[in-house]
């Protein structure tokens, strides 16, 4: 039998009001919005969520285009320019995209089903302008000098943050899933519960940049198996020393971190999405990478750098500016690296 590990939050449950959790101190902000109060956070309205009983077929895809005028500004929209949104998401940059210039096309690509469900939704006014296919961009067949621009957010949604059917966050008790495409066979649940000590902990190191990633991988080995992300980052919070569990984040936000990216291979179709790319461009093309943590953003910008077809156009990358951040605080960690498809390219062919 596994043994009480305690609990990290207290919870009350509201009838048709969802669940609003009273954090004291300890709450992350990969998952919690930072606020003056830390002593006490209603952390969601569930008006947005889908309840028990409903059964629509549009989910609640909520995401915040992050950047957009920097988007538009650095990709300078074309008329009649084809673009590939490469994270499609709900669909919030290909709409500024689409609305930028005249008779601008988008070919919007997803390898969530429930995003392309929404931003089907979202651009239908768009009709024939949107080309829609459901796809890892690592996975694409990227046709030879086409887009005129590509564009990719690689920031988690709150939608999937919010979802509990989803299993990405410890916000809400769900199973341990954290899959993009629902169509793979690998779960965070495998991973914690079948994979060895070692890898547990090298993956936690590597993707989560966890300093404490022997110790939390030791103990997951010891309590497992694990069923739901509460009863992990309740495992995680036990593990960690009294002094860490009261920080600015809280302690399992870097391991799940590390799962999300180790289910969806996330650095590895970011290498290859990459190398593929600037041979879809258009000469004088432009790609442009949105990125939300360190190990996202160090591949994109030394890529572009090392890049014989790419001409760097973000020396230092762009931030988002502090009236973006007050209304959309996820805006806060967002890296945008932008860069050229050059002449050298083509001269090669």
């Amino acid at each position: 039998m596994k043994k009480n590990i305690g609990a990290v939050v207290d919870k009350k449950s509201f009838h048709n009001a969802g669940i609003i959790y009273i954090v004291k101190i300890c709450y992350s902000t990969l998952v919690f919005p930072k606020l003056k109060n830390q002593t006490q956070i209603q952390i969601m309205s569930t008006t947005n969520q889908p309840s028990e009983a409903s059964n629509t077929e549009t989910p609640a895809f909520s995401h915040i285009p992050v950047l957009g005028k920097e988007i538009i500004t650095g990709l300078t929209i074309r008329e009649n320019g084809h673009y590939l949104d490469t994270t499609v998401g709900g669909g919030g940059h290909s709409r500024l995209i689409l609305s930028a210039a005249t008779d601008t096309q988008i070919t919007a690509i997803d390898q969530d089903e429930d995003a392309l469900i929404a931003a089907k939704n979202n651009l239908a006014e768009f009709e024939n302008r949107v080309k829609f296919v459901r796809s890892n961009f690592a996975e694409y067949d990227f046709p030879a000098n086409t887009f005129d621009g590509i564009i990719a957010d690689l920031g988690v949604s709150s939608y999937h943050l919010d979802n509990p059917e989803r299993g990405f966050s410890f916000r809400n008790e769900a199973e341990l899933d954290m899959r993009m495409d629902r169509r793979q066979s690998l779960t965070a649940a495998e991973i914690i519960n079948h994979w060895g000590e070692v890898k547990l902990a090298d993956i936690f190191f590597k993707y989560g940049e966890e300093r404490l990633s022997r110790r939390i991988a030791k103990r997951i080995v010891e309590n497992r198996p694990f069923n739901t992300t509460t009863e992990l980052a309740e495992a995680i919070s036990y593990c960690v020393p009294r002094k860490y569990r009261y920080g600015r984040i809280h302690p399992a936000t870097r391991v799940f971190q590390a799962l999300r990216i180790a289910v969806n291979d996330e650095l590895k179709a970011l290498e290859i999405l990459l190398e593929k790319a600037p041979s879809a461009l258009v000469e004088g093309g432009k790609i442009a990478i949105i990125s939300f943590h360190s190990l996202e953003d160090r591949i994109v910008k030394h890529t572009f750098k090392d890049s014989s077809s790419l001409k760097v156009l973000t020396k230092k990358p762009i931030t988002a500016q502090e009236e973006e951040i007050a209304n959309n605080p996820r805006a806060r960690s967002a890296k945008l690296r932008i860069a050229e498809a050059v002449l050298a390219l083509y001269s090669e062919s």
